[in-house]
């Protein structure tokens, strides 16, 4: 792991915590940033590198949970949670909640480094899926409204006649769309291109025409 490429983002109340963690993943040669309360973290620009969150439950303004709540809706950093105070049921929750991992005080460096390493590859994978569906979108943005119309009739099966049908217009210009919708959304085979329309959620259309 090294400094340029990861981040990890420490939200513990106790300074003890936050400076020896930060002391620690600096010896890993692991950027780190440490927050004494939730909204510090809230009120911090998010990361642009591959990056996870070491969370501790027990916080003086929103515990752990609740910003954990918070994030739910919005792409954050993949989450570690922290204790001195754990049970059982607490780390079903957070488990359920997507947490990474779940570690009472005190643990193991091993442990940690351990949690940290699959956090940092969960949300590394996570970017990546979010700038190809990006990309994704961005071809689809690029298509006119009739090429819009074809795709979801090509997707789903429907031979060059019977999209023509259901569009209202000639056999040929059907063709054409197809032809300019399939370079546009870079899709080389229809395999190529049903996948690609599953990432986009294109819907899939049945004709009332027949054969």
């Amino acid at each position: 792991m090294h400094s340029e490429e990861n981040a990890v983002y420490v939200v513990d109340d106790d300074k003890r915590v936050r400076d020896g963690l930060s002391e620690l993943l600096e010896s890993w040669q692991i950027q780190v940033a440490t927050f004494a309360t939730a909204q510090e973290y809230l009120d911090a620009p998010r990361p642009q590198s591959p990056s996870c969150l070491v969370l501790d439950i027990r916080l003086p303004d929103i515990d752990g949970f609740e910003l954990q709540a918070r994030l739910a809706d919005d792409p954050h950093p993949p989450i570690i949670f922290i204790t001195g105070h754990g049970d059982i049921p607490m780390t079903v929750r957070a488990m359920k909640l997507g947490a990474v991992d779940f570690l009472p005080k005190p643990f193991r460096e091993s442990e940690l480094r351990a949690a940290i390493e699959l956090a940092l590859a969960r949300d590394r994978e996570a970017r990546f899926d979010r700038a190809a569906l990006s990309e994704l979108q961005s071809r689809l943005e690029c298509l006119s409204a009739r090429e819009r119309d074809v795709l979801p009739l090509v997707v789903s099966g429907l031979m060059n006649k019977q999209g023509a049908a259901e569009l209202g217009i000639s056999e040929i210009t059907f063709q054409i769309h197809r032809g300019n919708m399939m370079r546009k959304m870079h899709a080389d085979s229809l395999p190529d291109l049903v996948r690609i329309a599953s990432k986009l959620s294109i819907p899939i259309t049945h004709s009332r025409h027949g054969n």
